[in-house]
């Protein structure tokens, strides 16, 4: 038995934060509070003038440092193993459109789990796309897309590793489809689309739950057809997933998101390619290349093609662009992530959970992380001793 004690921090607790310590069994938490008791011989964190948060989630991951999850999809691990500096824990590996083996290789990827993997769970896969507009394709390879067809996505469950599922729900085809990935107990989101009202609501009335990148690659809202941006701001049957990084939205219409949606139904996303911690210069999105600088990351027409945006800087934004609390700001990337996908270890730092947590300074950097009680990430911001 191990034990492990985070001591002297304030934690985070959805819509409040408290001085308390946290005791940590063979990875699980076991007790939260301003006065528990700390096992003689428990490994010491000190967390003083820290926030302890629940581990963050991204739902949307296409890369990090120089992998492409798409292209190399066997290579998830490496990307999951240097997210924990960015203060994730869990996360879905992105694939977008592409050949039709990149997704079964990527649902093979997953089912292989390293022997003593150390790093940022995958908790499933994302497929964003093949069943995209045309017309609203952004980055994604025209060449690939595909009509929404049953057969297509047979084999895409929630129990062969597939979590969500982002395609546009106007299509001829689509309501069906979004049936039967949402009784496969697949997370369905509506993103490079053009839907009007109607047809957003009859896909939620059919099984979707989610947003994709609110704002980008969507018909823009009008007053007379809000479309899919109106009725992700309306629906309160909707979680809605926001790049803010602002290059893809900006600051104000951040603000704009923020006041209609709250910290129970935005989520804040990276996006983040393969050009996260990496400099400037060339680098791939799928099978396409583009170029990082510092107007984003880029197709060579311009067309925005993901971010080099890190999920911890997507909360600092987030605060700057609002004024919103630190624990709101938090629950975009830790509860509303969790609830979605219904983790039942992830997105709050409560006894029988996951010990699953971020440490964050006042300002929100990342100060160290630590996944199933095992200390994954550490900066020089605190001293950690046993």
């Amino acid at each position: 038995m191990t034990e492990l004690a985070v001591v002297g921090g304030a934690v985070v607790h959805g819509d409040r934060v408290e001085r308390s310590d946290v005791v940590v069994r063979d990875g699980t938490i076991v007790s939260v509070g301003p006065s528990i008791v700390i096992p003689d011989g428990a490994e010491l964190v000190p967390a003083e003038g820290l926030l302890v948060a629940p581990g963050f989630v991204d739902l949307q991951v296409n890369g990090a440092h120089g992998v492409d999850i798409t292209e190399e999809p066997e290579r998830l691990w490496e990307v999951a193993s240097v997210l924990p500096r960015y203060g994730v824990c869990a996360f879905l590996p992105t694939v977008v459109t592409s050949p039709s083996e990149a997704p079964r290789r990527a649902i093979a990827a997953l089912a292989r789990r390293p022997d003593g993997f150390v790093g940022a769970e995958p908790v499933g896969l994302h497929f964003e796309g093949p069943m995209l507009n045309p017309e609203r394709r952004g980055a994604h390879a025209s060449g690939f897309l595909r009509a929404p067809d049953s057969e297509l996505v047979a084999g895409w469950t929630r129990a062969e590793g597939v979590a969500l599922v982002t395609m546009a729900p106007e299509l001829p085809g689509a309501i069906a489809v979004i049936a039967q990935l949402a009784a496969n107990g697949v997370v369905v989101a509506a993103g490079h689309t053009a839907a009007t009202v109607r047809e957003m609501e009859e896909a939620i009335d059919a099984g979707l739950g989610y947003v994709t990148h609110l704002f980008n690659a969507m018909a823009a809202f009008g007053h007379r057809e809000p479309g899919p941006i109106g009725v992700a701001l309306a629906d309160a049957r909707l979680t809605v997933g926001l790049i803010a990084d602002g290059i893809h939205v900006h600051p104000t219409a951040v603000a704009m998101a923020w006041r209609a949606l709250g910290p129970d139904r935005l989520n804040l996303v990276s996006d983040a390619v393969a050009a996260l911690g990496q400099p400037h210069g060339a680098t791939r999105l799928g099978s396409q290349d583009v170029t990082v600088d510092g107007s984003g990351v880029r197709l060579p027409d311009g067309t925005l093609a993901g971010s080099a945006l890190s999920l911890d800087e997507a909360v600092r934004n987030l605060v700057t662009y609002t004024g919103c609390t630190a624990h709101d700001a938090i629950a975009t990337v830790t509860s509303t992530p969790a609830r979605l996908l219904g983790l039942p270890n992830a997105g709050e730092v409560a006894p029988g959970r996951r010990a699953d947590l971020t440490l964050l300074t006042p300002d929100l950097q990342v100060a160290g992380t630590l996944i199933a009680g095992r200390q994954v990430h550490r900066s020089q911001v605190v001293a950690w001793k046993s």
